[in-house]
């Protein structure tokens, strides 16, 4: 029932991540939105992500994982209910801030939840979790497309319901005690604080979701822009990026049983910036799917390995540790999103350079990988 309840808010995180990419050229459309607006749009919602983050962690560590489980998922389930409604370009940007909140608080609270169960094998447990994000980023666009005829509202309505279900299943599944050591807070948080290794997973966090958030925020409008369908590229997206994910999760949780956790985060490093660069370069709809699968595969351990090694670095105080490196990561949205917006400016055919950002940031990834393997040993 625990590991239910950490599987199901993980795919609704899943499903809203994958909201704004999926929703955005409908409502740059109707409220006329350009290229920057969309940035500032994506940079509120990691604002939220990154304020939930950071300050749920000492709230897990102290109150448990469910209390902060639940109130992440009532955040989500406000805000999509008011999509459909807002009236303008002011309203949505707040609408994204406040999911962006919930998803924050329920990303941070889940992966919390299962690095506390499964201590023997981490690595693998937090990759099989995690594929049901790749599940719920695959089925966000994949329904707006072939089910709902990409009527966004009742996307947003059909997944506020699952996440009311969701909410319920928390608030009755057990769940363990919280993980918080004696002593005050701040004398528990400061030694943590203290560790240079912290700050350099939060940084190659910080690298891997501007890496990540810029293809489920963008490519879509970037493959419309080379004249790919709509309706095309949203099935790339999520058949293609998605997909891409949940497959490289399955079989990297079977790799981390026998290869350490720092070495499969290298390998991906280098995977991504070749992937995602070729995927910049094509204008086909057929190719593009295939290196977006494969720069999908090559990010699927990313994120949840560096929460393991998170997690097998702060045994004492996890949820905060895992608070804090999450929360650098949600850094990477904001800033990768408006450096991309401002690049493209008014123009949707300049984001093919704007997206180059994606493919450097890998490159960094690469060179801070070795860092963390030196701090590890």
């Amino acid at each position: 029932m625990l590991i239910f309840a950490a599987i199901l808010g993980i795919f609704v995180y899943g499903m809203i991540a994958a909201m704004l990419g999926t929703i955005l050229p409908d409502l740059s459309d109707r409220f006329k939105l350009t290229p920057s607006q969309n940035g500032t749009i994506a940079f509120a919602q990691a604002v939220g992500l990154m304020i939930a983050s950071l300050g749920v962690g000492p709230l897990l560590d102290t109150q448990g994982d469910k209390v902060g489980i639940i109130l992440g998922l009532v955040f989500i389930v406000a805000a999509l209910i008011g999509l459909p409604r807002s009236r303008g370009y002011a309203s949505i940007v707040l609408l994204l801030f406040l999911l962006g909140l919930g998803g924050g608080i329920v990303v941070t609270g889940a992966n919390a939840l299962v690095s506390g169960v499964s201590e023997a094998h981490r690595g693998t447990a937090l990759n099989l979790v995690n594929l049901f994000f790749g599940l719920g980023g695959l089925a966000t666009p994949f329904i707006s497309a072939n089910l709902f005829n990409r009527n966004w509202a009742r996307l947003c309505y059909s997944v506020a319901v699952l996440t009311v279900i969701a909410i319920g299943v928390q608030a009755v599944a057990p769940m363990p005690a919280p993980v918080g050591g004696s002593g005050s807070l701040f004398t528990q948080v400061g030694p943590i604080l203290g560790r240079p290794l912290l700050y350099l997973l939060g940084f190659f966090l910080f690298l891997y979701i501007s890496c990540e958030v810029g293809v489920w925020n963008w490519l879509v409008r970037h493959l419309v822009a080379q004249g790919v369908p709509e309706s095309r590229a949203l099935n790339i997206l999520s058949l293609g990026f998605a997909l891409g994910l949940l497959t490289g999760r399955v079989v990297i949780s079977q790799v981390l049983r026998t290869v350490p956790a720092v070495e499969v985060t290298l390998g991906a490093s280098i995977a991504m910036a070749i992937t995602t660069f070729l995927m910049l370069r094509t204008n086909k709809a057929g190719t593009a799917w295939v290196l977006v699968f494969i720069a999908g595969v090559a990010m699927a351990p990313v994120f949840p390995t560096t929460l393991a090694i998170t997690g097998s670095a702060f045994p004492q105080m996890t949820g905060t540790a895992i608070g804090f490196v999450i929360a650098c990561g949600w850094c990477g949205l904001a800033v990768s999103s408006r450096i991309i917006g401002a690049i493209a400016g008014g123009d949707p055919r300049r984001l093919q350079k704007a997206l180059l950002l994606i493919p450097a940031s890998a490159v960094l990834m690469l060179v801070l990988n070795v860092a963390i393997w030196g701090a590890l040993k």
